[in-house]
């Protein structure tokens, strides 16, 4: 075991590690597993974003599902994000429900999955198998192009806006802003010092739209509800629990870059996945019912598609070695624990009989398990389904353009062919 004093080489928090190839960046993790106790990363002060003296890295798998189990020690407020947002950007905008802590998360979490009925669920997956089979129309008739404009993009956020009622024509505008929120998210350093005010004021534009459109719809199904989620989380429920119309805006904000970039980004890095691995393809096609969810899990797993997350410890607290002191901050690793050694059999293979999986890829165990999960699985399953079975050849061609991002392990751009 290598003790962190012989870490001084690699900064997490800078715009230029994650500007690296990815397996660089895996190389630094897995060095990083090697040490006696989480290192600490130092962060730069941005302007106008709340900065802190930095964050302890959670790279191993058992500190992740730790820290994740107890989210009394471990709290998910002031932000589970980073950088933090200022703190006159949760006046204005709310708090969403990822950067809170029970018993405040857990009404909020219990209002929303309330409305997930059998008869709702149902509907769900009538229209992601519909969506599903109208965007594989549209492949081939395409034949080529872009697979995360022609795919990957589309049906996410055409799910989530239908189930929320959002109306067709401001679909576009939607995923404008989902893009507008995750850009250059979780990264710091002197590129993003530069586009700090450019990039925050994209931001608060973003949300403030995206904030305007769901709470006019929510007057509205106040007023005259619909068979939709907005209408369900509006209106009074069981115990007379609701959402007021700035949770409502900060649990769409939730919704769509969670739930759209999870889905989102496992689609596209499982074209390419199964494109460069044509023995797992294989396996796949053979038996798909029988694989599809080994498949999903071992993508989400090797993928990382949320990175990270941050934590910031209650009280003073001891773990793997490490002394915390109440109030400092810790910064979750997905992406290092899902390739941890001491936990699965060669982690770098992707393999889609990995049994067992227990991948953090939505997050570890406990309270803040992310909560559309099961909808991405969903997603998932009919989006390949309808690819392999109608576009058994389709193939990514060329190297995907990444996302510059610390948070969100996301492709700009995948060339596809059929």
């Amino acid at each position: 075991m290598r003790t962190r004093d012989e870490y001084h080489d690699v900064d997490l928090a800078a715009l230029a590690f994650w500007a690296r190839a990815a397996d660089e960046r895996l190389a630094v993790f897995a060095r990083l597993r090697t040490y006696n106790r989480p290192v600490f990363v130092k962060e730069q002060r941005v302007p106008f974003v709340r900065s802190g003296r930095g964050f302890y890295a959670l790279v191993r798998h058992a500190d992740v599902v730790h820290a994740s189990r107890n989210a009394k020690v471990f709290s998910s407020e002031p932000a589970a994000t980073s950088p933090e947002p200022p703190p006159w950007v949760v006046l204005l905008f709310g708090r969403p429900m990822v950067n809170m802590d029970d018993p405040r998360h857990a009404r909020l979490r219990r209002i929303v999955s309330r409305s997930f009925t059998p008869r709702r669920l149902a509907l769900i997956d009538e229209h992601i198998a519909a969506t599903a089979a109208a965007i594989v129309d549209d492949v081939l008739d395409r034949g080529s192009g872009d697979f995360v404009a022609d795919v990957a993009a589309r049906l996410p956020i055409r799910v989530i806006c239908a189930m929320m009622g959002i109306p067709e024509r401001d679909h576009a505008k939607v995923a404008a802003c989902v893009d507008a929120m995750t850009e250059y998210s979780g990264v710091r350093g002197d590129v993003a010092r530069l586009r700090t005010l450019r990039l925050l004021a994209g931001n608060v534009k973003a949300i403030l739209v995206l904030h305007r459109l769901v709470a006019r719809l929510g007057r509205e199904r106040r007023r005259r509800p619909a068979d939709d989620l907005v209408s369900a989380l509006v209106n009074a429920d069981v115990d007379d629990e609701r959402l007021s119309l700035r949770e409502l805006g900060a649990f769409f904000d939730l919704l769509l870059v969670a739930g759209n970039e999870t889905t989102r980004n496992a689609l596209a890095h499982g074209l390419k996945l199964f494109t460069d691995h044509p023995d797992q393809r294989a396996l796949l096609m053979a038996d798909f019912d029988g694989r599809i969810g080994g498949a999903i899990e071992e993508i989400v797993r090797y993928v990382s598609p949320i990175i990270q997350f941050r934590r910031t410890l209650t009280c003073d607290y001891e773990m793997n070695g490490q002394s915390y002191r109440k109030g400092d901050k810790v910064v979750l690793f997905y992406l290092s624990a899902n390739r941890d050694e001491d936990v699965f059999v060669d982690p770098d293979v992707f393999d889609i009989r990995r049994d067992p999986n227990p991948h953090v890829g939505f997050g570890g165990p406990g309270p803040h398990l992310c909560l559309g999960a099961n909808l991405a699985r969903r997603e998932l399953t009919a989006m390949f389904r309808e690819l392999f079975a109608r576009v058994p050849g389709i193939r990514a061609t060329g190297e995907p353009e990444p996302l510059l991002s610390g948070f969100d392990n996301g492709i700009k751009q995948l060339s596809y062919e059929i």
